[in-house]
């Protein structure tokens, strides 16, 4: 009895410290949140972009840090009870520090006025330096004010500056990506055309700069990543440029009967936001940027360019809750080239071969894209979006080229080709997402669908005069009319239902099904000398093709997420059938099936809101294309003819990527590292076949002696690794911006050479350094120059080349008395190791001279000169599993220009609006 009662006793103990606990957890657990809303205090509009940051009032270093939204409110959840202090930041206002005491309840601060310095230049000393960036989670935030430029510039070379940022072959790379995409204040800008993106926006609206990778629609809806990410540069705008009208005008006539003409009007109010681009030139200018001198610091463009483009872009809220944007361009372009190639062969049979070929071309191009992106967040719990996509082109193309092969002892075999082609084509795809969240937090399901279709049709005449010189030599006449209708359809429909797991876990699966569609139709005819026309078809070089690809997926994720700690693992089982029919040249069917389980893991730590560091792998199929699957063959040149190969299979994407980011706020340093490696079993590489007596292609046509058959096969053996590290720092005593990067990529690529494994073993080197002014508007340069080793070995030869290159650039602008304004632009080229007659090294000297004119110096009058050396050249190397390969082309060399420029500047006050525009 006794026994019992202190048993009972010793339950109730246990049941009412059980229920401490659980009540002491639950509180603990509690979502403790601080919000409020920062505005200006002038006019009370919001500030979307302020720095808020929380620490314990005993502390001197932050806990957290987060940016306003769009309608500049911040939230801080989970905050354990006691003392803080909240403080506001923003470039160009006071800031404000607030005292909060903590305790079991949700506090709101209400609205946070933020007042505006107005500092005396005759009695302000500079203390210290201003900040250069923040890192916000994966978003590394560099402030505008850190950053120099001149009155005039652009976005362009204001992102330029920015540590990890470079210009590779004229794009724009961070953190050693191309840069695919920019946003306004969160809204998409002209869609993927960063370019004109870039140009069309001044840099003096801009307050902030975000780097980061743009996860898809879908993983923003559900929470869950779906290895679809875009290198993506947001730009915050200062709030008092947020309502007016801005751009440039230009135009300009020089010698040669050069001229450009163009206008970028940027025309904001809010969230309804226009911009017209407008450009006209013949001197390789392919976006505008109304800039005396607007194509220095580019990479010399290869061919004379004539561009005639109009660009709209809009964003704007439709609706309470539809928000739209959208883009529209027209482009006619005509390039005429002039090449000059030049090929060794490395293969032991092919050894002390060459190929010499010039030619000469003209394309006419006509290109209309449009795109749209309409959101409309029905409420809370549903939202909408739809993304159509549409291009069409049209070309009308005229090449010619005499291509000659020879070895040490006599040559070959030669081609005299000429082409004309015209072509149409339309693209058309469309995304519809539609997401609904469940009462419970973390519990969702999204449904997307993917459409498309394209249709393409060309007509090509083309006429070869084709010479054979070993015995027996022969030549033959090839006259021959090709059309190519072909046609695709695709779908792809997704379910995804996301569930909570714990306190911080989360479990996603989803279920995906697609197919594709494509039916190609390609006849060649062959002319008719009797009838005088094209009625012979040519059956052997002829192709009916149909190609239908099912895919079925299904997926299970698991998600572990806390402040500092994210954490995901998935699996997905792939089944695919590929189904091909082929009428021309030969009748059969093809039908296989895949089935494939492919893992994938993320993981990213945040040591503190400076540094973090991410690592991810991630394996995908990839499927042949129509083309690689189509066996006809192409004799555009017979010297090199090329064929497809109905018996490829899927390859088998694996990668894996660390990077890590840090930023001393303190001393304004960054550093940047990344280290990615893939490797790809089944990989689609190419089979070349040197015919070393005739071989007959089909009935009419015969591989002749010297000449080259190549296909796609599957191959193992194909990895890459490479590695990126970027590191910045101010110098004080110059007041500049140093950035230094390196870059080493190791790729063994697997290839057949006359039915041998060969292996392409590819290691590059590359080093750069640059500086960029931070003194004054009134003066303005960047230096910088980098260096690249490379190196090429091959299993068969057994033999290495090696190559260098390096480019050194200088631009400085001086705005020097009474508005009288200089610039030059040095680009000076270093190659060696290249074949002989390519290795020349070229300086292109840009300069011009303007005067400032009108109030507040907002028109310009300047003469210009580019390429005063007259050194323009352009040479690019080519590496192949084959062959090394040389390529000078004809580029746009020196003439003199005046033009006239004009800034326009009207602003209205600052930004009234509370529309949310934060990053999506």
């Amino acid at each position: 009895m006794l026994l019992n009662k202190k048993r009972k006793a010793g339950r109730g103990i246990l049941a009412v410290l059980i229920g401490v606990c659980m009540f002491s957890f639950e509180s603990f657990a509690q979502r403790i949140t601080i919000q409020g809303i920062v505005q200006n205090a002038t006019d009370k509009s919001v500030m979307p972009g302020a720095i808020v940051s929380i620490q314990k009032a005993t502390d001197e270093q932050p806990l957290n840090g987060v940016m306003t939204d769009g309608n500049g409110e911040f939230k801080f959840e989970k905050i354990a009870p006691g003392p803080y202090l909240v403080k506001i930041n923003y470039l160009g206002f006071k800031p404000i520090s607030k005292a909060v005491d903590v305790d079991n309840q949700a506090i709101d601060l209400g609205v946070l006025l933020l007042i505006e310095e107005v500092n005396n230049l005759q009695e302000v000393q500079v203390v210290g330096q201003v900040a250069t960036a923040v890192q916000l989670g994966d978003t590394t935030q560099f402030n505008a004010a850190a950053f120099k430029t001149a009155a005039d510039a652009n976005a362009q070379e204001l992102i330029q500056k920015l540590p990890g940022v470079t210009m590779e072959d004229g794009k724009i790379q961070a953190q050693g990506e191309d840069v695919q995409q920019i946003l306004i204040d969160g809204k998409p800008y002209f869609g993927t055309d960063v370019a004109t993106a870039l140009q069309s926006l001044p840099a003096e609206v801009i307050a902030n700069i975000q780097i980061f990778d743009k996860k898809s629609d879908k993983a923003e809806m559900s929470g869950f990543d779906d290895n679809d990410q875009l290198k993506t540069i947001n730009i915050v705008t200062k709030p008092n440029r947020r309502k007016g009208q801005f751009g440039k005008i230009s135009g300009g006539y020089g010698t040669d009967d050069r001229y450009l003409t163009g206008a970028s009007i940027n025309l904001f109010n809010e969230d309804r936001r226009f911009t017209l681009t407008g450009l006209s030139n013949n001197i390789n200018t392919t976006s505008f940027t109304a800039e005396p001198g607007s194509q220095r610091g580019d990479r010399p463009r290869n061919g004379i360019i004539k561009t005639n483009l109009l660009g709209v872009n809009f964003s704007d809220m439709w609706a309470e809750k539809i928000e739209a944007s959208g883009s529209y361009s027209f482009t006619q372009q005509q390039n005429f080239g002039v090449q000059t190639r030049f090929q060794q062969f490395i293969s032991p049979a092919d050894s002390g071969r060459f190929y010499n070929e010039n030619n000469r071309s003209t394309e006419k191009d006509k290109v209309h894209q449009a795109n749209m992106r309409i959101d409309y967040k029905v409420n809370e719990k549903n939202r909408i979006l739809i993304r159509p996509n549409l291009t069409i082109r049209s070309a009308d193309d005229f090449s010619y080229f005499l291509g000659r092969t020879e070895n040490v002892i006599s040559p070959l075999n030669q081609t005299e080709n000429t082409a004309n082609s015209t072509s149409e084509s339309v693209n058309f795809r469309n995304t519809v997402l539609y997401s609904h969240g469940f009462s419970k937090k973390g519990r969702s399901v999204t449904f997307r669908l993917n459409t498309g279709f394209s249709i393409n049709n060309s007509e090509n005449f083309r006429l070869a005069d084709n010479t054979y010189f070993r015995e027996p030599e022969r030549s033959n006449i090839l006259n021959q009319f090709t059309d190519f209708d072909g046609d695709g359809f695709s779908w792809e429909g997704e379910i995804s239902y996301t569930e909570p797991i714990g306190k911080n876990g989360r479990m996603e699966i989803e279920h995906e099904r697609g197919n594709r569609y494509d039916d190609s139709d390609r006849r060649l005819f062959d002319f008719n000398e009797f009838l005088g026309d094209y009625s012979n078809l040519n059956i052997g070089l002829s192709n009916t093709f149909r190609s239908d690809y099912f895919t079925e997926e299904t997926q299970l994720s698991y998600q572990y997420r806390t402040e500092k700690l994210r954490f995901q693992i998935e699996g997905e089982y792939q089944r695919a059938r590929l189904e091909n029919t082929q009428v021309y040249p030969a009748e059969f069917d093809i039908n296989r099936t895949f089935t494939n389980v492919l893992p994938g893991l993320r993981f990213e730590y945040k040591f503190s809101k400076t540094k973090n560091i991410e690592i991810d792998y991630r394996s995908w199929t990839d499927a042949p294309s129509v083309g690689q699957l189509q066996s006809v063959f192409n004799v555009t040149n017979p010297l090199y003819v090329r064929t497809g190969n109905p018996n490829l299979v899927q390859s088998i994407q694996n990668r894996v990527r660390g990077r890590y980011r840090t930023q001393n706020p303190e001393n304004n340093h960054t550093f940047f590292a990344m280290v990615e490696a893939s490797a790809v079993p089944n990989y689609i590489g190419t089979s070349t076949l040197t015919a070393r007596r005739p071989i007959a292609l089909t009935a009419q046509d015969t591989l002749q002696i010297g000449s080259q058959l190549s296909r796609p096969v599957n191959l193992d053996g194909y990895w890459t690794a490479q590695t990126f590290l970027n590191f910045g720092q101010p110098l004080e005593f110059i007041k500049s911006k140093l950035s230094l990067f390196g870059f080493v990529n190791y790729t063994k690529l697997p290839s057949l050479i006359d039915s041998l494994v060969n292996y392409t073993s590819t290691a590059n080197f590359r080093l750069g350094i640059s500086v960029s002014s931070n003194i004054s508007e009134s003066l303005d340069f960047y230096v910088s120059t980098r260096s690249g080793y490379n190196t090429v070995q091959r299993s068969l030869r057994k033999t290495t080349e090696n190559y260098f290159n390096q480019s050194t650039r200088m631009r400085l602008t001086w705005v020097a008395w009474k508005g009288l304004v200089y610039r030059t632009d040095l680009m000076h080229q270093l190659n060696t190791g290249l074949s002989a007659g390519f290795n020349t090294n070229y300086m292109i000297w840009n300069m011009s001279i303007g005067k400032k004119v009108f109030a507040n110096q907002r028109g310009e009058i300047s003469l210009s000169v580019y390429d005063l050396l007259r050194q323009n050249i352009s040479i690019r190397r080519n590496v192949t599993d084959i062959f090394v390969e040389d390529v000078q082309s004809n580029v746009l060399q020196r003439y003199f220009m005046l033009t006239f420029t004009y800034n326009l500047r009207h602003f209205s006050g600052g930004a009234t609006s509370e529309k949310d525009f934060e990053r999506r």
